[in-house]
């Protein structure tokens, strides 16, 4: 503490603050405070005199051999002086008299106290303090005082700021929905015009096959009753290499059919993919609705990444098909891009292999793998009918997600996490529970801690050998 604060008095000085430049995170070191300490020695007429020549000065921090003892007010001297004998009992003594009288609890809060948090601690004192200025702690020697009033309009820009955020991404929001309505309604468009010609093509595979056999038994049948071919006809025959054409024509046929049902799965997975869903929920195939989306991811599905499917027996589910559609997306994406990095690190481990044999190299990890497992599960309750549960389960061998990055998916799932920051996990969140009823779980292996952050979004207790998985719960009616 500076060596004035020894002497009887120091004069009052106001730090100034940014209440321009206040933001959602912004502390109370930001706000205008006064630094003014007096000695428990000094007279109290010393302290009158102060608040009379600086009339906007809150109080003074008390001191005694420049050790902090506490806080005295403007309001609280007033209080005490306009009492009986207050004037001879109190201003021609030491402030350690009147303290004694006026002591009250004070709210001792650091500087690095977020503004908001302050407001809200500073509501919760008993009414007759709700006007008694903040002592700020900048260091355990320098001491601040903040008035009431500035905290207050500090937090109300704050409020202020934290509305027009919320207004502006709301906005955002709306807009942002508003174009993916566009594009889904452009996608779902353009994917009917797709199969309207594939359905065509498809169509008439069949009855293009069955003319053809037609025509190659019709020559057939020529050949044989026709005996010895003349020399024009038979020469058109091995221009047209026409027993290479008789093998090669059912072949080409069925690669069309083939082309023509992956295009309409595909078209079809778009138009799923896009739907709107209705007011009420239907029954949907889980497994279709699965199949669709990694029909879709197929281009990201390089080689080197695999799909185990562990399909169990499932009735059909009543749900809102497009937002399960938008959850397994999200969920799949997620497993797409944890193992691309690794499948990358172990083709480059493979090419270092294949140029430098005479390298020993530690053991090739395993494939990059996601396995999807669907199962019906019951749960028995005392007293209780038993619940029956579709569980889709959703793991992959990657390099699973840190402690620190489970515990920030988890907090997104709060309705305050997520009216900040919606991520597309919390969305998937929101789906499953809200909308469903049902439970979101999440496990990855790196976690040593698990806590669990809601009642429906936890982390199971098995551990995992390696990777990440989501499994979702989705009650049957």
């Amino acid at each position: 503490m500076p060596n004035e604060f020894y002497h009887h008095l120091s004069p009052p000085t106001l730090v100034e603050g940014c209440l321009q430049t206040l933001h959602l995170e912004a502390t109370l070191q930001e706000l205008q405070r006064y630094s003014f300490y007096m000695e428990l020695g000094c007279l109290g007429i010393e302290l009158a005199q102060t608040f009379e020549q600086h009339p906007l000065l809150p109080g003074a921090v008390l001191v005694e051999q420049g050790q902090f003892r506490g806080m005295i007010s403007r309001h609280r001297l007033l209080e005490y002086l306009i009492r009986p004998s207050g004037i001879e009992l109190f201003l021609k003594k030491p402030l350690r008299v009147l303290y004694s009288y006026a002591r009250s609890d004070l709210l001792l809060l650091s500087g690095t106290t977020p503004i908001v948090v302050a407001a809200q601690q500073a509501l919760r004192r008993s009414p007759e303090l709700q006007g008694e200025p903040i002592v700020v702690q900048a260091d355990p020697q320098t001491y601040y005082l903040l008035d009431i009033h500035t905290l207050n309009i500090a937090y109300w820009q704050i409020r202020g700021i934290e509305t027009q955020v919320r207004y502006e991404r709301t906005q955002a929001q709306m807009i942002q929905s508003d174009k993916m309505a566009s594009l889904g309604r452009l996608v779902d468009g353009i994917a009917h015009e797709i199969l309207d010609p594939v359905s065509f093509i498809w169509g008439n595979l069949s009855h293009v096959s069955t003319y053809s056999d037609s025509l190659l038994q019709l020559l057939t049948a020529y050949e044989t009753n026709l005996g010895q071919l003349p020399t024009a006809l038979a020469q058109l025959r091995d221009d047209l290499e026409l027993d290479y054409l008789r093998q090669d024509l059912p072949q080409t046929i069925a690669s069309i059919r083939t082309g023509a049902e992956r295009l309409s799965k595909l078209a079809s997975s778009l138009q799923n993919f896009c739907h709107i869903d209705e007011v009420y929920p239907k029954p949907a195939n889980l497994h279709e609705l699965l199949d669709s989306i990694l029909l879709l991811l197929k281009s990201r599905l390089t080689s080197d990444i695999q799909v185990v499917k562990h399909y169990g027996h499932l009735p059909p589910v009543v749900c809102f098909a497009g937002q399960l559609h938008q959850v397994f997306m999200n969920i799949l994406s997620n497993a797409v891009d944890a193992l691309i990095d690794q499948a990358v690190s172990q083709q480059l481990e493979q090419d270092l292999r294949a140029s430098h044999q005479s390298l020993i190299l530690p053991p090739t990890a395993v494939k990059p793998t996601i396995t999807i497992t669907t199962e019906i599960r019951s749960q028995a309750i005392v007293g209780a009918p038993t619940l029956r549960w579709v569980a889709i389960c959703i793991a992959d061998n990657g390099p699973g997600i840190a402690t620190a990055d489970q515990t920030r998916i988890l907090e997104s799932f709060s309705v305050k996490k997520r009216a900040e920051k919606e991520t597309s996990l919390a969305v998937s969140y929101q789906i499953i529970t809200a909308k469903h009823g049902g439970k979101f779980n999440l496990r990855s292996c790196p976690a040593a801690d698990r806590t669990d952050a809601h009642a429906s979004a936890t982390l199971t207790e098995q551990p995992l050998a390696t990777g990440t998985e989501f499994e979702l719960l989705l009650p049957l009616v």
